[in-house]
């Protein structure tokens, strides 16, 4: 058996956290993030302030997400945001032309200077002045900030999704989910 964090029973949760848990996707991810109860709200609300208030164009954020699934190599990450890419335009071949190794060079520029910044920022920490450049002529500050933001973000959360060896659900909520249910 491999060591794994456990997901925390209900029981063992603050109420205001399973109240939390109950508003968002049924997903092992929050539920793992839990474990964790003074960064659980700051964590969610960072997370949601990525998805659902960003500027940044949701179809080119899951080119860019998915790519730092593929190069950290998180198969959570990747599952549950390959659903939430096709729900918002990104099809089964540009997928594929996603997950390749080494650069991506059979998208449109557009989406192989998104891989590009992800794989900077994945595999060298730190985006070349190229890469930089690229995205502030191409998105303004504001937005390429927030492409950065994103591929950062989602860089931690695959190294906590796959550190604490969260498993996937037999469902797929992120299919159909848009947000934080009321």
């Amino acid at each position: 058996m491999t060591e794994k964090i456990p997901l925390p029973d209900e029981t063992q949760l603050a109420p205001e956290i399973v109240a939390t848990l109950k508003r968002l996707p049924a997903l092992n991810v929050f539920r793992m993030m839990a474990n964790a109860p003074a960064s659980f709200q700051p964590l969610i609300n960072f997370a949601m302030s990525i998805l659902l208030s960003s500027e940044f164009d949701k179809r080119k954020r899951e080119i860019a997400v998915l790519r730092v699934a593929h190069m950290t190599r998180s198969s959570y990450e990747w599952t549950q945001h390959v659903a939430v890419a096709k729900s918002v335009g990104v099809t089964e071949d540009e997928i594929a032309r996603i997950a390749v190794d080494g650069p991506v060079t059979h998208l449109d520029e557009e989406g192989n200077l998104l891989c590009r910044v992800a794989d900077e920022i994945s595999r060298d920490v730190r985006l070349s002045d190229e890469a930089l450049g690229g995205i502030k002529r191409l998105y303004g500050v504001r937005q390429a900030t927030e492409l950065i933001l994103c591929c950062a973000y989602f860089n931690m959360l695959s190294r906590f999704l796959e550190s604490t060896r969260v498993e996937l659900e037999t469902a797929t909520p992120l299919a159909k989910a848009t947000g934080p249910r009321s």
